[in-house]
């Protein structure tokens, strides 16, 4: 049995053709790094080039993509009542783990508008849960969310140059030492 030529769904494939795009955008670009072709995203998501430019006309929307995804899945977790900031921090550590590619895209894109409401977004979630610990004694007195902000952003940064089969120890030890500055949270 042959099979034909694929048939044209239409506006109708578009949320799929979306999500496809985004997820493999997150594996070929760790795969292969941030410069990896653009063709190859799409080939591996199954759509042409046509498709992933209708979708994200240059690589900072796809990344933008991606992280938005993250940034979601981060804010899910901090409006869970239960939640704690350790849970948080955790969860952007295995994102910054999972997309060390993307995290140079981002950081070189920090003046798009596009990409400049990621650290409001995290910031939010990151200072709704730092009130939280700071009234249990959780964190260090004399530190904020801000000083937490700047620490996620060194581990992530230290995470995003290290090869792919040390960037959890790269990041358990940033957190060992950065831990005893903003306390219990971070400790591991």
């Amino acid at each position: 049995m042959t099979s034909g030529p694929k048939t044209n769904r239409g506006p109708s494939a578009g949320p799929h053709n979306r999500a496809a795009l985004i997820a493999a955008a997150r594996a070929v670009f760790d795969e292969r790094g941030i410069d990896a072709p653009l063709s190859a995203v799409a080939k591996r998501a199954g759509v042409g080039q046509g498709s992933l430019y209708r979708h994200f006309p240059d690589r900072t929307s796809l990344a933008v993509a991606v992280f938005d995804e993250n940034l979601l899945e981060i804010e899910e977790l901090g409006a869970q009542p239960g939640s704690t900031l350790r849970e948080v921090v955790d969860l952007v550590t295995y994102q910054a783990e999972a997309a060390a590619a993307l995290i140079e895209t981002i950081a070189q894109s920090r003046d798009d508008a596009r990409v400049a409401q990621f650290d409001a977004r995290l910031r939010t979630v990151l200072a709704h849960k730092w009130a939280q610990a700071e009234k249990a004694g959780e964190v260090a007195p004399g530190t904020s969310a801000d000083d937490l902000m700047l620490a996620v952003g060194m581990v992530a940064m230290s995470v995003s140059h290290a090869p792919r089969e040390t960037r959890h120890q790269i990041a358990e030890r940033a957190w060992e030492l950065l831990g005893p500055g903003l306390g219990r949270i971070a400790q591991r």
